[in-house]
């Protein structure tokens, strides 16, 4: 239980934190008033990218034993990207679980650490919409569209985007 209360304070506090000084590209709040370990996160979309002009919603859910283990972020707006399963789960290394990965493709450097707050996991999915990482894809039809035909992966973003923005 202590370690619930410890995750359910921190939690509280970068909250509190975001309030305070809002960052750009993205808000973040209760999911539930009652319930800290779930948050509902809107993310626009970054300029310059195919995203501008969206606004995405994700659900971030925290495990009791957070920091010592990373969230999970899924896009409840529709969203077409490499990185993101198609139930809309985001596949990016610091949201993988600490220490060595097992399949070889990431250092442990690159994964969870405890020093991560909800604020650098949202820029860290900002940037993943700025820049696709096609080489080790959570939705492979995405990624050989973003590798082999742009156009129409361009086409399917957009459409996502015009989505996002009648959801408003």
């Amino acid at each position: 239980m202590a370690n619930n209360n410890q995750a359910s304070l921190l939690l509280q506090k970068q909250l509190k934190d975001l309030c305070k000084n809002p960052v750009d590209g993205f808000s973040a709040g209760l999911l539930d008033e009652s319930n800290v370990f779930q948050w509902s996160v809107s993310i626009m979309g970054p300029p310059d990218t195919l995203y501008e002009g969206g606004f995405f919603n994700a659900i971030m859910t925290f495990p009791d034993n957070y920091p010592n283990q990373p969230p999970t972020v899924q896009f409840t707006s529709e969203m077409w990207h490499p990185n993101v399963y198609s139930d809309g789960k985001v596949c990016i290394s610091i949201l993988h679980p600490p220490g060595d990965d097992p399949n070889g493709y990431e250092l442990a450097s690159e994964r969870w650490t405890a020093v991560q707050t909800v604020e650098s996991i949202v820029l860290s999915i900002i940037s993943m919409l700025s820049g696709p990482n096609d080489e080790s894809p959570a939705n492979v039809d995405a990624a050989k569209e973003w590798r082999d035909n742009r156009a129409e992966f361009r086409k399917k973003v957009s459409r996502c985007v015009r989505k996002s923005q009648e959801m408003l």
